[in-house]
């Protein structure tokens, strides 16, 4: 296998991310494989029947999320899967699913003005590029505009 992984939260920060995506898989002529990591940490806080609740309203956030990108990609005469992961450490899933598909190329965004401690920074999205191209030979892009 080989195609574009490319990692979205939702919303509209994201758009530039899945627009770049398409345009890549587009002009490379490979599929796309959005994903979308869910944290669930902080729900070990709150009573079990609750958090189970919670954890299926996220999953299913996240399968409309994908469905959405999906749903653009193929509008374009893109091939595009969504996938769901379970982890607290998002780059180390982004990586995993690149080496599972054999990843040609990774594309990394940001929401603008994000302060949020889940959210890279500008030097950390820089160095957790450059760690990506390294652990698994994929070509990391950013989004046209993005000053990463």
């Amino acid at each position: 296998m080989s195609g574009i992984v490319c990692a979205i939260r939702g919303g509209a920060s994201s758009q530039p991310t899945i627009n770049q995506a398409i345009r890549t898989a587009q002009e490379a002529n490979l599929p796309i494989y959005f994903l979308y990591v869910l944290n669930l940490d902080f729900l070990n806080k709150g009573s079990q029947s609750r958090t189970h609740t919670i954890s299926e309203e996220m999953q299913e956030l996240g399968e409309f999320i994908l469905l959405a990108a999906q749903s653009q990609a193929e509008r374009q005469g893109v091939s595009a899967q969504g996938i769901i992961r379970e982890g607290d450490v998002v780059a180390d899933e982004i990586i995993a699913l690149c080496r599972e598909v054999t990843a040609n190329y990774v594309i990394l965004g940001r929401p603008k003005g994000a302060k949020e401690q889940n959210v890279f920074t500008h030097e950390q999205l820089d160095r957790f590029g450059l760690h990506i191209e390294q652990e698994t030979g994929a070509t990391v892009v950013y989004p046209e505009g993005n000053s990463a």
